[in-house]
C-alpha cells in the first residue's frame, strides 16, 4: 500500500476519505485540518497584537489529544507574539496515574518552552478522587463528580489568567460520541450546548458570555490519526487508562459507533455534519428571543462561581462528600 502523495510505504488508509498516507503526510493531514479549524472557528484575535494578545489556556492532561493539540498549536502559532500559550494539567489525586502523565506533560512543554502549571483538586477542592472514589455519596460514576471538578478548575484558572480562549484536545471520535449519547437522552438544551458561538457556553447555569469561551481544535481529526501523530512525530505521552474510568454508557456508544464506522465510513462526520445544523436550532430557543427562557445566573453562595442556583453543582457535591 502506497502513499498517495509521494508513493511511499502508506502506514494509514483513512476509509471515510479514501486516502492512503505515508506518516509525514498524514501529519501534515493532521495539521492542515488543525489550521482550518482555527481558521473557520476565529479563534485567533483579528485585533490581537504583541502588546495585547490573544491568551490561550490550553488543557495538558499528558494523554495523546491534549500532547498533539500543544505541539501542533506551538508549532503553529508558538512563535506568534500576537497569540500567549500556557499549558494546565488538572491533577486529579490517583494516586500513581496522574503522576506519571504529568512526567509527560512537564517533558513537552519544557521541550517546547511552553508555560506550564498544574491545579490538585486537594488544593483546590481539599479533595482527592482515590477518596471521592471510596465514598461516592451520591453513587455515582467517578467520572461524574471529576467532569464538574475538573471543569470548575479550568474556568476558574483560565479567568485568573485572563484567557481569551480555553482549548481542548477532544477529537472526532469523542464528539461525535458525545453527540449521539445527547440525542439518545433526549436533552434539548444538553444539545444546546454544542453551541452557535455567539451565544456562549453554557449548562446547568444557562447561556452566557460571562465564562471563557472553550475551543477544540482536533474535533475534525479522528482519534486512530492522532495516535499515529504521536507515534510518528515521537511525541511524549501517557497512555495508561484512568484506574476509575467508568462511562458504561459512553462505552456502548464507541463501540457502536466503531462499527458503524467500519461499515459506514463517514459516519462520524456524517453525526456531526447533522449534529451542527440540530445544535443550532436548539441553541436558538434559548436566545433572548426565543421560545425558551434561560435561567438567571447569579454567584454560588459558597464559592462565587456563577450558576442558577443559590449553591452551585461543584459545592453541592463537595458537602455530600464532607458529610459521607
Amino acid at each position: 500500500m502506497e502513499c498517495d502523495k509521494c508513493g511511499a510505504d502508506a502506514i494509514h488508509h483513512a476509509a471515510y476519505s479514501g486516502g492512503h498516507l505515508c506518516g509525514e503526510h498524514l501529519c501534515q493531514s493532521v495539521e492542515r485540518r488543525v489550521k482550518r479549524r482555527i481558521r473557520e472557528d476565529g479563534l485567533l484575535d483579528p485585533d490581537a497584537t504583541p502588546d495585547d494578545p490573544d491568551r490561550w489556556v490550553i488543557g495538558l492532561s499528558g494523554g495523546k489529544d491534549s500532547v498533539v493539540l500543544t505541539h501542533v498549536l506551538d508549532d503553529i502559532l508558538g512563535r506568534d507574539p500576537r497569540v500567549e500559550m500556557l499549558t494546565l494539567t488538572v491533577h486529579e489525586g490517583i494516586e500513581g496515574y496522574r503522576d506519571e502523565s504529568l512526567d509527560a506533560c512537564v517533558e513537552l512543554a519544557t521541550d517546547r518552552s511552553i508555560r506550564h502549571e498544574v491545579v490538585a483538586y486537594d488544593e483546590e477542592f481539599g479533595v482527592r478522587m482515590d477518596d471521592v472514589v471510596e465514598s461516592d455519596p451520591e453513587e455515582m460514576a467517578p467520572c461524574a463528580y471529576c467532569g464538574v471538578f475538573r471543569r470548575d478548575a479550568l474556568e476558574r484558572y483560565a479567568a485568573e489568567f485572563d484567557a481569551d480562549k480555553l482549548l481542548t484536545g477532544h477529537n472526532l471520535d469523542d464528539e461525535a460520541q458525545t453527540a449521539l449519547m445527547k440525542i439518545l437522552e433526549g436533552d434539548v438544551r444538553e444539545v444546546a450546548k454544542h453551541f452557535d458561538a455567539s451565544l456562549g457556553p453554557f449548562d446547568e447555569r444557562g447561556a452566557t458570555d460571562e465564562f471563557v469561551p472553550r475551543a477544540k481544535p482536533l474535533r475534525d481529526v479522528p482519534e486512530k490519526e492522532i495516535a499515529l501523530y504521536c507515534h510518528v512525530r515521537d511525541l511524549p505521552v501517557h497512555m495508561a487508562e484512568c484506574p476509575h474510568a467508568d462511562e458504561a454508557f459512553r462505552g456502548e456508544i464507541r463501540s457502536l459507533l466503531h462499527d458503524l464506522e467500519e461499515n459506514h465510513p463517514g459516519t462520524r462526520h456524517s453525526i456531526m455534519a447533522g449534529y451542527e445544523e440540530l445544535s443550532a436550532l436548539a441553541a436558538e430557543r434559548y436566545r433572548p428571543n426565543g421560545d425558551g427562557e434561560r435561567p438567571e445566573l447569579s454567584e454560588c453562595a459558597r464559592c462565587g462561581s456563577k450558576t442558577s442556583r443559590e449553591i452551585c453543582r461543584k459545592c453541592r457535591l463537595l458537602d455530600a462528600i464532607e458529610a459521607a
